[in-house]
């Protein structure tokens, strides 16, 4: 796990050079011809990809992005009214029977279908009307990481070049992955190491780093977490805040930045060990970031975590390459 997520840099910089053209081939279909809606088809961690998708695609473009729910098409047989429609489906095997389902449901419906994918050669990828691999290379450990950062990058690609107006540079985006590997993020790992579950906060774009870092912390570690918005946390799990509660913020320099300060200060002034990655808040643990575009910080934040997490699950005792019960292709129905 921890050779691969270091390789990210490397990855993303392959990745950008090699899809140039498709992206921006894909972008102007999409100037030329506004989808009604984009439909993300996805599982776990690619999921996470999609919720990152949603908030940049919406604030950038103004089109409505929906999370499709596999069992829809392959447990139920329903189909769903997709013409004028982007499936946009992510996935690191391409090969899970419900995601395949979904894709074929949706091609039959009028939809036009979008891969991003790591195995070029997967059944997927044979799907796609615009294939956009993601050049990771091989991936063996169970736990999803450079292929994840390399779904944001391609995801950011693909809309700076339909969305150019405000489009970070990705041209940076290497640097900011690679500094961020090596940043000393030790005072969580010793935090969590006797810690029986947390909440990992984050907002925007960020929510979908969040919910990777939730399910990395179970995977890897044993840890039970649970990824909320800052805003949602304030309904419900905000109960349970407190000295045996630890909380890791994500929280990315844009218009969310201040109302993510606000509530990671009110839940550290409550007694629990609060982190917060890339800013200093009262009360709480500053976590360091590399100073980046609010659309690329998110990316050096998970880069990051991915060392720590690794860490983390050595601590507690676990495999982070082979965590029990799971396999690498989760072939769901």
């Amino acid at each position: 796990m921890v050779a691969e997520a270091g390789e990210a840099a490397a990855a993303v910089a392959r990745m950008l050079a090699a899809n140039a053209g498709i992206a921006g081939a894909l972008a102007d279909r999409l100037r030329r011809a506004p989808p009604a809606a984009i439909v993300t088809c996805a599982r776990g961690s690619s999921d996470h990809a999609a919720t990152f998708a949603k908030y940049l695609i919406e604030t950038r473009t103004g089109t409505l992005v929906s999370s499709a729910s596999p069992s829809v098409a392959s447990v139920y047989g329903a189909e769903s009214r997709l013409a004028g429609t982007l499936c946009l489906a992510i996935s690191q095997s391409g090969a899970s029977p419900d995601l395949l389902a979904t894709v074929d449901a949706a091609a039959r419906a009028g939809a036009d279908v979008a891969a991003l994918v790591n195995v070029a050669t997967s059944p997927l990828a044979a799907r796609a009307d615009w294939l956009l691999p993601l050049h990771a290379g091989a991936e063996r450990s169970v736990a999803a990481t450079k292929s994840y950062i390399a779904s944001l990058a391609a995801i950011l690609q693909l809309v700076g070049a339909w969305a150019p107006d405000g489009a970070p540079d990705l041209a940076a985006l290497p640097d900011v992955l690679a500094a961020s590997w090596p940043l000393d993020w030790s005072p969580l790992v010793e935090a969590l190491v006797p810690a029986r579950g947390l909440f990992v906060l984050g907002r925007g774009p960020g929510l979908g780093i969040a919910q990777e870092a939730a399910l990395k912390f179970k995977e890897t570690c044993g840890l039970h977490a649970e990824a909320f918005s800052t805003a949602e946390v304030r309904h419900g799990p905000m109960a349970l805040i407190g000295p045996d509660m630890p909380l890791l913020v994500f929280r990315q320099p844009d218009e969310t930045a201040a109302g993510v300060d606000a509530v990671a200060a009110e839940m550290a002034a409550r007694g629990g060990a609060v982190f917060v990655v890339g800013a200093a808040v009262p009360g709480a643990i500053a976590l360091p970031a590399v100073p980046a575009d609010p659309a690329l910080a998110p990316l050096g934040q998970v880069q990051s975590f991915y060392r720590a997490v690794a860490a983390l699950s050595v601590a507690r005792g676990h495999d982070p390459d082979a965590p029990p019960h799971l396999a690498k292709v989760t072939e769901t129905v």
